[in-house]
């Protein structure tokens, strides 16, 4: 496996497309994670079934969010995409995300090319209301089991808001000490 942050850009985020690199597929309850220092995927743990991801996981590479990892994104497909690919999305929106009081964002994309829907989902108003809050949820609660409380969707961002989140971490990436 390479190196996605060697290999693939964060991707051209001005017009709205990005490279996103998937960890987990939706409906897994398998927490994998990108680890940065051996370039390969790992997981991290086993969640119970009932907090199994409403989206596909991953991230964008090139970018350190505040926490401090690489900036994830929410995919939106209609089937789960298998852990180590990498594809190539558009932008609709940001999940503002709290965990454990540090910034955790999650951006929200689409494939740029999804002949399913003839490209139709363009921004998160093109989702139905019900996907969102399911989303809203599973990151509400995901960790009552074991730290209630600890997370919180602050709320849902448009594009633009979006595009400056993904900026600050390409700035965040570019300035780390390697």
């Amino acid at each position: 496996m390479a190196d996605f942050n060697q290999v693939l850009t964060p991707g051209n985020v001005d017009d709205g497309i990005v490279n996103v690199v998937i960890e987990i597929p939706a409906g897994s309850s398998h927490k994998v994670e990108w680890n940065r220092e051996l370039a390969v995927m790992q997981l991290d743990r086993v969640e119970p079934a009932i907090f199994a991801k409403p989206t596909n996981y991953g991230f964008i590479p090139q970018t350190l969010d505040e926490d401090g990892d690489e900036l994830d994104a929410l995919i939106i497909t209609d089937e789960p995409l298998p852990t180590g690919i990498f594809l190539e999305a558009r932008v609709i929106g940001v999940m503002k995300f709290t965990d454990d009081g540090e910034v955790d964002d999650k951006i929200v994309v689409v494939p740029a090319d999804d002949r399913s829907t003839g490209n139709a989902i363009t921004s998160l108003a093109d989702l139905p209301k019900q996907k969102l809050a399911q989303i809203e949820y599973h990151f509400n609660h995901y960790k009552d089991l074991k730290k209630p409380g600890t997370t919180t969707v602050e709320h849902w961002g448009d594009i633009a808001e979006a595009k400056e989140v993904i900026h600050e971490s390409i700035e965040r990436w570019n300035n780390r000490t390697k």
